[in-house]
């Protein structure tokens, strides 16, 4: 039987109660307590070195919570709620119905911590990894209002167009990288082992080798002599960029470069100004203070140079400024976004404009994507086209060259 080491307190002296105590499972040991007249318990099971080997063995390859998930589980919640059902019966309907273990874990760990008469903002603070600062610093502003199936809600319809704006982020970078790192091990094979098969035949050729076709030979010979030592430096180059981007310098470098990719770059910027202005909104609507909702909206943000004018935003209204001023003079936003922010903080109605920013931002990503993806398929396969056609032809030359001296 597992032994839990639990921390709590008596419910008529307030005082302070800590122990061991055997049970079958965590709820069980809540409920003797409870009888004991024992809450606000917390519990957590003493490992020993056995079990923890166990664990250890069986837990690789655990499956993460995806943001759909969380979105997922917003919606059906906040839909509970609506209908008058009590929280820790939602809570236990919802998870015990979900597929993925690791949410039902967490779910489970949640309703406990209520059960035992705790906060659900404070239950969910203890799962990071699934619920973000945003997320419960929202439940917590719902459960203050007493809104809480309405900013479960909100939180549902946010979590889901951030996925949506991601995917397209996604579209935008993924789609063009894998179409050229296609293209450039199609080219590397080529030269690597089909070329050197025809520059054996040319060497037995008794004439001059046209330009093209000594470029082609002489790129194979280098690529074969040294192709262990090209792969060994992508990989170690592909390793530091990693690294690198894990620094505060490196994550700057690398995101004000994205930001001035040809076409990449404005829909960076556009998918970033919708994020910002979505989290902004609704942390605003369901009543999150503006200094707190600019603080959670910056470690959100995804874009380190957005992150520095959201800080800088912040600054100015703790010294009594307004958004607009800060957001014009950071050069990062448009003038349209800023003249709407202004509006909407002289008319009092800034989650209003924020959240039409948003909408039109969106809209704008969406189009620019799909125009984009439409514009680079033939233009790659053009650029493709000519790599690999140049290549044949370069090998044909010698062999037309062969053709007119033996005619002549």
């Amino acid at each position: 039987m597992p032994i839990y080491m639990f921390r709590g307190n008596d419910m008529k002296t307030r005082a302070e109660i800590s122990g061991e105590r055997a049970a079958n499972n965590e709820r069980e040991l809540r409920m003797l307590l409870r009888r004991e007249n024992i809450g606000n318990v917390s519990v957590q099971e003493i490992i020993t070195k056995k079990k923890e080997r166990a664990n250890i063995s069986f837990s690789f390859g655990e499956k993460k919570v995806k943001p759909a998930e969380v979105a997922l589980f917003t919606r059906q919640f906040s839909v509970m709620l609506g209908a008058g059902l009590p929280l820790v019966q939602a809570l236990h309907a919802i998870g015990s119905q979900n597929p993925n273990p690791a949410m039902k874990k967490v779910l489970e760990k949640v309703r406990n911590d209520v059960e035992s008469g705790g906060m659900l903002a404070s239950a969910m603070e203890k799962h990071p990894k699934v619920f973000d600062s945003l997320y419960t610093n929202m439940i917590a502003a719902g459960e203050a209002g007493g809104i809480l199936d309405v900013v479960l809600q909100r939180l549902s319809l946010f979590i889901e167009k951030i996925v949506k704006l991601k995917s397209a982020l996604k579209s935008a970078l993924i789609y063009p990288t894998v179409i050229i790192t296609v293209g450039i091990i199609v080219i590397a094979v080529i030269l690597w082992k089909v070329i050197p098969v025809f520059g054996s035949l040319f060497a037995s050729f008794d004439s001059e080798m046209p330009f093209l076709t000594l470029m082609v030979l002489r790129a194979s010979s280098f690529l074969a002599e040294f192709i262990g030592y090209i792969a060994v430096l992508i990989t170690i180059g592909i390793f530091g960029v990693k690294k690198w981007y894990k620094t505060n310098g490196g994550r700057h470098a690398i995101d004000r470069g994205v930001l001035w990719l040809l076409i990449v770059g404005d829909v960076v910027r556009k998918i970033a100004i919708a994020r910002f202005t979505r989290t902004l909104a609704t942390l605003l609507t369901s009543g999150v203070p503006i200094l707190e909702a600019l603080d959670i909206t910056a470690r959100t943000a995804g874009n380190a140079i957005l992150e520095d004018v959201i800080l800088v935003v912040k600054k100015r209204i703790e010294e009594g400024g307004t958004m607009a001023d800060p957001m014009r003079d950071s050069k990062f936003f448009p003038p349209i976004v800023v003249q709407m922010v202004a509006v909407g903080e002289a008319t009092g109605e800034i989650d209003t404009m924020l959240t039409k920013i948003a909408d039109y931002y969106e809209e704008e990503a969406d189009t620019v994507v799909a125009n984009m993806l439409t514009m680079l398929e033939p233009l790659m396969m053009v650029v493709l086209g000519i790599l690999v056609g140049g290549i044949v032809i370069a090998m044909y030359l010698p062999m037309f060259k062969l053709i007119q001296n033996l005619s002549g």
